[in-house]
């Protein structure tokens, strides 16, 4: 989630999104039966209450850029696949895919679905919803991850025309998808959020259908929105028109917006909410060690970084050396033993090491601050300064939460002690802390991202074009581009894995983005809420979840 920026972004100790990347509606619904393990009635309200910390961003997954709006889209939208409980994609909306042997064309036959409404789901809705993202008026942010789609980056840059992106509805039941190369997880893609439908009848008569609850925000998953309380909470209800509701044994899920991982916390210790804690929330960093000391603390590994980026278009950040300087003298152990305390992974590479293994080591020494110093001498020699006080005034932004505050306070006394130069911190709420890397106002960023699907091309893509997305960095390389393209097209498993890695290492030399930490989600729960399904890569689904 863009800055799954992720969404995750504005989390604490998963510390979300996201762009981003990997980068925070209503159907109508009914609540249905009180279900628990058996489907069978049960006395035990089947009414979930968790913290999603911040108002999302957007709640039109052609706009979606974050973990937060991520977690509410999956919850009420559904897509030609979803990812199942094992982490795995299986047929959703789509009823039926065939694939051409070359790979290269798919098409999708639509189950007999619903919207809330009552509206069919039929295939135009999924070429209206795709094609709407790509359409360069639209500035979607996460456009390019459709761009494994025939004609898709030709019209998304003003280069092409809609009518030759390949994706379309030869009837109401049948979607025909031809890609540019054969991509073996093109059905995992198909669960994303940015290939999620929307009902084209109700989207082309009304711009502005996804901004609150109400008759306009149809939807054809799990759930359906019936109340967006802005900046307090959305309320979401079992959907009495999805085609899986024998599945769904919530009732409801109610959804607040507590940016204090105190106070929620307290809350879940006072029975007000069933969930505290990632993937949707945080904990309080000072609560950690006695949380896992209680027995009560999970923590799960997933494919995600805590990164800071640089903008490598201002100074002193447009030099290489700073920035490999900056990038060396931060004690990531350390940020994570007194700060974090969720068992993270201290990152010294970009591709998380359930991608690729040796990055549990990396491209670098933590805390290499001999090294450091090196490189911050070769850059004052480069920009023609003497010393570090000489250096333009360097500021570290962050969007608000107490351990992303945490985290900074520490790193910027790294960067006195170690570099000697003098750090200004900046704060913003989520909203405006995504608009303002999206306009490259700012020096050094914290931002975290969630894989969006498991492959390393996920971490990778984004860094491809200057103006991409979600890259915010001003970072380009040709070298880096021609990588990505050759694997793109390289149909051996291994080849394909070493350009990736080739890529990262060109990546890394060039060093535009810091990396601090290898994410693990960390959370508490009501120790009746069963099947919750938490993936690999850090989002979270309701559609099994009940309590007993």
């Amino acid at each position: 989630m863009n800055k799954r920026l992720s969404i995750f972004f504005s989390m604490l100790l998963v510390l979300s999104m996201f762009l981003a990347a990997c980068s925070g509606g209503g159907d109508n619904a009914d609540g249905g039966e009180k279900g628990g393990d058996d489907g069978g009635k049960s006395d035990v309200p089947q009414e979930l209450r968790v913290n999603i910390n911040t108002e999302p961003p957007s709640l039109n997954p052609g706009l979606a850029q974050d973990s937060t709006s991520g977690t509410v889209l999956r919850n009420v939208l559904e897509g030609l696949t979803r990812i199942n409980q094992d982490g795995k994609p299986e047929n959703a909306m789509a009823e039926d895919i065939k694939v051409s042997e070359d790979g290269k064309t798919y098409t999708f036959t639509i189950r007999d679905a619903k919207w809330s409404n009552e509206d069919p789901v039929t295939a135009k809705d999924f070429e209206y919803a795709w094609k709407w993202a790509l359409d360069p008026a639209n500035n979607s942010t996460y456009a390019y991850q459709l761009y494994y789609i025939e004609g898709a980056e030709a019209f998304n840059t003003g280069k092409g025309e809609k009518d030759a992106v390949g994706v379309k509805a030869i009837d109401d039941k049948t979607l025909e998808v031809k890609l540019v190369n054969p991509t073996p997880y093109f059905e995992e893609l198909t669960a994303f959020y940015t290939y999620l439908p929307v009902n084209s009848k109700i989207a082309e008569a009304n711009p502005e259908w996804a901004t609150d609850a109400g008759e306009n925000f149809t939807t054809n998953g799990p759930f359906h929105m019936v109340e967006w309380s802005h900046s307090d909470k959305i309320v979401l209800e079992k959907s009495k028109t999805y085609w899986d509701a024998e599945t769904v044994k919530l009732d409801s899920i109610e959804m607040v917006m507590i940016n204090d991982p105190n106070t929620e916390l307290s809350m879940f210790d006072n029975g007000e909410l069933d969930w505290a804690g990632a993937p949707t929330g945080a904990l309080p960093t000072d609560a950690m060690q006695a949380l896992k000391d209680e027995g009560r603390l999970v923590t799960q590994p997933i494919a995600g970084i805590y990164n800071y980026k640089f903008n490598t278009t201002v100074e002193p950040f447009n030099n290489v050396n700073i920035r490999k300087a900056f990038a060396h003298a931060i004690n990531r152990q350390e940020l994570i033993d007194n700060i974090l305390q969720g068992e993270q992974l201290p990152a010294m590479a970009i591709v998380p090491p359930s991608m690729f293994e040796e990055n549990e080591k990396g491209y670098f020494p933590d805390n290499d601050v001999e090294k450091a110093k090196e490189y911050l001498q070769k850059g004052l020699e480069e920009l023609g300064l003497k010393d570090a006080s000489e250096l333009p005034a360097v500021t570290l932004s962050y969007n608000t939460s107490e351990a992303h505050q945490k985290i900074a306070q520490a790193v910027q006394d790294m960067w006195k002690q170690n570099l000697g130069v003098e750090v200004t911190l900046d704060n913003s709420e989520w909203n405006v802390y995504l608009d303002k890397l999206d306009q490259m106002d700012y020096q050094v960023a914290r931002l975290g991202w969630l894989g969006d699907f498991n492959d390393a091309i996920n971490f990778l893509e984004m860094y491809r074009d200057a103006d991409g997305g979600n890259n915010n960095t001003g970072w380009e390389s040709k070298e880096f581009q021609d990588l990505l393209a050759k694997s793109a097209t390289e149909t051996d498993p291994e080849a394909r894995q070493q350009l990736l890695k080739d890529a990262e290492a060109i990546f890394m030399e060039d060093m535009p983005v810091a990396p601090i930490y290898f994410y693990t989600n960390n959370w508490v729960q009501a120790e009746n809420l069963k099947d919750v399904a938490v993936s690999g890569l850090g989002d979270v689904q309701y559609k099994w979840a009940h309590f007993e």
